[in-house]
C-alpha cells in the first residue's frame, strides 16, 4: 500500500501542475472593451508592456476557487485525485481552459497589492507581507527580473473601471 501511495502522490502533483500550466501553443489575443461599471477578475499576468505613455497588461483570465468551492470543482473535473487525496490540494484550485490573452491598460493611478516580493535580490530575504502596496515602476522591474521570484507564476485579482485596470493584487499561493 505504501508503494503505491508513494507513486500516485507524484503523479497527482504532476497532473494537478500541468492543469494549471500558463503555457499555452495557440493563444488568442483580445483587446478589452469600456464596460462601464467595476469588473473583478483573476487572471495570470503574460506581460507588462509600456505602450507610449501608458503600460498594457496582458492576461490570461482564470477561475479561481477557494475552500469547498475548490473541493467541488476539484472533484468534478479530476475524480480519481479527488477520491485519493480528499480534496483540492492546498485548499484551492485553478480552472484555465481558455488560452484568450486580454490587454487592459493600467490607469495612472493603478493601486498594486503583492503578498511576496523581492525586496533585496536575496532568495533567504523573502517572506510573505500581506497586502504590502507597490508602486508601478517597482513591480513592472521585479516582474521582468526573475532571477528570484518569477511574479507572472502567481495569479492576481484586477479590478477593472471603463476598461483600465485600476487595483492588482496578487494572490498568495503556498
Amino acid at each position: 500500500m505504501l508503494l503505491k501511495k508513494t507513486f500516485v502522490m507524484p503523479v497527482i502533483v504532476l497532473l494537478f501542475f500541468s492543469l494549471i500550466s500558463t503555457a499555452s501553443t495557440a493563444l488568442t489575443r483580445a483587446v478589452a472593451q469600456s464596460s462601464g461599471p467595476e469588473q473583478q477578475l483573476t487572471v495570470y499576468i503574460h506581460s507588462l508592456q509600456p505602450d507610449g505613455n501608458k503600460v498594457i497588461l496582458t492576461a490570461d483570465e482564470i477561475n479561481w476557487y477557494e475552500g469547498q468551492d475548490a473541493d467541488r470543482v476539484f472533484a468534478q473535473r479530476e475524480p480519481e485525485a479527488a477520491q485519493e487525496i480528499g480534496g483540492a490540494p492546498d485548499g484551492y484550485y485553478i480552472e484555465n481552459d481558455s488560452d484568450t490573452l486580454t490587454e487592459y491598460p493600467l490607469a495612472d493611478d493603478v493601486d498594486i497589492k503583492t503578498q511576496i516580493f523581492d525586496h533585496t535580490g536575496t532568495p533567504g530575504d523573502l517572506d510573505i507581507i500581506w497586502n504590502e502596496s507597490v508602486d508601478l515602476d517597482t513591480f513592472l522591474n521585479k516582474f521582468h527580473n526573475t532571477d528570484v521570484v518569477d511574479l507572472s507564476q502567481f495569479p492576481y485579482h484586477i479590478t477593472v473601471q471603463d476598461g483600465k485596470v485600476t487595483a492588482i493584487v496578487q494572490q498568495y499561493i503556498p
